[in-house]
């Protein structure tokens, strides 16, 4: 299929302009994004402490939800609590108090404390890939960045398309940087189209989710959006308060009647999670036990039942869910790889490393497009876009690994004294990031690129370091006792370190021996 070059003009000028726009989020989304996939990890890895204690019983829990329900009534209306199993460090329970505030409660804390346990670094990058760490407004602004990833993508495989199978197997190594880096753009772009195109549904529809609801409100709800939403992402029927009390219902059974109710309709390795309990200890108590299962997408389910009796009331199980939570548990699913094994996490990984390269290259790209080969001095265009690549995506790489090495630090100060981890671990990450890109303001792009990088090499290669001072689990411990989860996070950090100094070094040979007169030469320029 050939196209008419002023298609293909128009088609080219919007994938590069809606790259530019939306590309400084996008890299901070998937570089966050990959490490966001071993959340499971880095809240072992906040707290290793918690390997080496007993697994904790459905007993502990028990006493530690009845023990939050009597020293906070206010509990009593909702109160949430994870099971303890592979996957959670420890048993936690959470409610919000009488100024809306969430309250966390551990066997070691049953007063409760505004910080969970253990989930301050995997909620920090979290937070980046979800919404740059902006409340409430960052998750919808990133939804319309997901929307417009997906016209930069249409746009992409419309000028890619003619020559679908050349871009694919073009990567040409050699003294021309500028083409191997614009061969590697295409080549990793194509390979992973695929991904990216369901990353930016998925994100689109995860992010403006209420929007749109909201927008469907007068035809599809009627006018009762408020009301629809408890149906649409709950399992458990709302039910008012009785106002009589009765003998407070046990987690064994509840444990128990799901996996039975599970099995009953097919599902056989159901295995519950966590809880959602409504009005505690009253005659309308209702209790939503959510748990995974193999072999599906969207492996999480729920299952909903009479507190007091274990009356099944209804079931979002995976396979014969509704239309609204398959959707959203699909999503979910697709987004977070979700629904394999772990080398689907490790796929994702890799994709979002690959994903963070292609807008970070994308700019470099346009920048070099723009470069006036006879001119010592470049467009200011040309260089503050630099300065600003230079300064956003080297930066949020090298304030991530600040706040890991941070975690570590804090984590030992809480250990003597009452610390906020979170607030500790948030304000040691933006700080990092607004320094970097002063930095990069202040530097020509060439320096600031290579001083970031080697920075980001520096701080990642700390992480494992980090670990071990704090904490005795030196990588090769966590090996020998079978700690992979340990083990992962700190040999992935090496990994990831390792390539920041090969970038670095990358960098340095193309400013010596690269086509001078660039903004990324040492040329008087500089």
């Amino acid at each position: 299929m050939k196209l008419k070059s002023s298609t293909l003009r128009t088609y080219t000028t919007l994938h590069t302009w809606v790259g530019l726009v939306a590309g400084f989020a996008l890299f901070v989304a998937f570089y966050a994004g990959a490490i966001t996939v071993f959340h499971h990890e880095l809240q072992f890895w906040q707290s290793p402490h918690a390997v080496e204690r007993p697994q904790e019983s459905l007993a502990d829990a028990q006493k530690l939800l009845d023990d939050v329900l009597m020293r906070h009534p206010e509990a009593r209306t909702h109160v949430g609590m994870l099971f303890p199993g592979e996957e959670a460090p420890s048993v936690a329970v959470y409610w919000q108090d009488a100024k809306g505030t969430w309250q966390f409660a551990t066997r070691d804390d049953v007063q409760g404390s505004t910080e969970p346990p253990q989930a301050a670094l995997s909620e920090l990058v979290n937070a980046l890939h979800f919404s740059l760490g902006i409340p409430v407004a960052g998750t919808y602004l990133m939804g319309i960045v997901s929307l417009l990833y997906g016209i930069a993508l249409i746009s992409g495989l419309v000028i890619h398309l003619p020559k679908l199978m050349q871009d694919l197997f073009a990567l040409r190594p050699g003294r021309n940087l500028k083409r191997f880096w614009q061969d590697a753009h295409n080549v990793i772009g194509v390979l992973s189209l695929p991904m990216h195109i369901m990353f930016a549904v998925t994100g689109a529809m995860l992010c403006l989710v209420f929007i749109t609801m909201a927008a469907l409100n007068p035809l599809v709800y009627r006018g009762e959006l408020m009301d629809a939403l408890p149906a649409a992402f709950d399992t458990a029927p709302i039910k008012p308060a009785a106002g009589q009390s009765v003998p407070q219902g046990q987690l064994a059974m509840w444990h128990a009647r799901s996996i039975e109710v599970a099995r009953a309709q097919g599902v056989h390795d159901f295995e519950p999670a966590y809880l959602k309990l409504a009005n505690a200890g009253d005659a309308n108590a209702v209790v939503e036990v959510t748990g995974e299962a193999s072999g599906t997408l969207g492996p999480l389910g729920s299952v909903a039942l009479d507190a007091n009796t274990g009356e099944l009331l209804a079931t979002q199980l995976p396979g014969q869910r509704d239309a609204n939570h398959a959707t959203v548990s699909s999503a979910y699913a697709l987004h977070f790889g979700e629904y394999g094994n772990a080398w689907v996490k490790w796929l994702y990984f890799l994709l979002g490393l690959g994903g963070a390269f292609l807008f970070y290259s994308g700019n470099l790209l346009w920048i070099e497009s723009r470069r006036k080969r006879r001119q010592v001095l470049q467009g200011r265009a040309q260089v503050n876009l630099a300065r600003a690549t230079v300064g956003i995506c080297i930066g949020v790489c090298v304030a991530i690994s600040v706040a890991f090495i941070a975690t570590q630090w804090l984590e030992m100060r809480a250990l003597a004294q009452s610390v906020d981890v979170s607030a500790g671990i948030a304000w040691a990450c933006f700080v990092t990031w607004a320094l970097c890109i002063v930095w990069a303001a202040l530097r020509p792009p060439v320096r600031a690129a290579q001083e970031l990088l080697w920075a980001a090499a520096v701080t990642t290669a700390l992480i494992p370091v980090a670990h071990g001072v704090a904490t005795g689990w030196w990588f090769w411990k966590s090996a020998a006792a079978g700690h992979w989860n340990l083990f992962s996070v700190d040999v992935v950090a090496l990994a990831v370190a390792f390539g920041f100094a090969s970038l670095a070094r990358a960098t340095a040979r193309r400013a010596r021996t690269g086509e001078v007169n660039s903004v990324w030469a040492d040329s008087p320029a500089d």
